[in-house]
């Protein structure tokens, strides 16, 4: 059956396709699907929401939860508009920050080093497709357990580059509890940047994709070039008061209006 979401706020395009998540594509004018935490969905654009296509009732809550349906977006834009350069950025979007699986939002971060959007999800979709296992709808996101097994030359056919002995080593260390996914998301946001900086290569920036995206802190700030150059243009003594504990979600309506609509004020040379 179809299921329809009310939530303001929300744009699939602009959501999906922001640079938070990999495995959705769009198949028709305002159809989307793809795949999270191993569920498989079909998804419509509608005006206040989006509808659930030929979806089962027990997945509905996990949509609910996975698109952040209960947080009032709304409300927290008419509190970032009291800055007048967050009140340009929120301006026509609808971007939320997913609820995502916190490996694989690892696993894809490490990937995204240095890296574009087109790249980073080939590199995914070849790893579920090499590495995870067949679904009805394509293939799943392998394991730590799966990956931990495999070398650096196993990777091969994801032309991941430098980035394999990274996969390899965040693998190996979640499956042993080194680094422990579960316990970190219950640290502070400062210990568990730390906890997740003992992986190779992963940095700030890619530790703090991880609390945002697949640990749902939304106090979490990754810094790129964009957001990097936003601060000191706008933001040198630090984010105003009106964004209160939401500041990932503040930076992700200034990344996309920093790269979109400020592109020759920020441009990266």
């Amino acid at each position: 059956m179809d299921f329809f979401i009310r939530a303001d706020c929300l744009d699939l395009k602009q959501t999906l396709f922001c640079g938070q998540c990999f495995r959705f594509v769009q198949t028709e004018e305002n159809i989307f699907e793809g795949t999270a935490w191993d569920k498989f969905v079909r998804l419509r654009q509608e005006k206040d929401g989006i509808t659930l296509l030929d979806v089962n009732d027990s997945d509905v809550p996990f949509w609910e939860d996975y698109f952040d349906v209960s947080l009032d977006y709304g409300e927290l834009i008419r509190s970032f508009s009291e800055d007048e350069t967050l009140k340009a950025a929120c301006k026509g979007r609808g971007i939320r920050v997913l609820r995502q699986q916190p490996f694989e939002t690892l696993i894809s971060f490490i990937i995204s080093q240095n890296n574009n959007i087109k790249r980073i999800t080939g590199i995914i979709e070849r790893l579920c497709e090499n590495f995870g296992e067949k679904t009805a709808h394509g293939h799943s996101f392998p394991t730590a357990e799966r990956l931990a097994g495999l070398s650096v030359e196993d990777l091969a056919p994801l032309r991941a580059g430098f980035r394999a002995k990274y996969i390899i080593d965040a693998a190996q260390k979640v499956n042993s509890g080194e680094v422990d996914l579960e316990k970190i998301a219950l640290l502070p946001d400062d210990e568990a940047r730390e906890e997740l900086k003992k992986i190779k290569g992963v940095g700030d920036k890619v530790a703090d994709c991880v609390l945002l995206f697949g640990l749902h802190r939304l106090s979490a700030v990754p810094k790129d070039v964009w957001i990097k150059r936003v601060i000191a243009c706008c933001y040198p003594d630090g984010f105003p008061a009106c964004v209160g504990e939401y500041a990932g979600i503040a930076q992700q309506y200034l990344f996309d209006y920093a790269r979109v609509e400020m592109k020759e004020m920020f441009t990266v040379k």
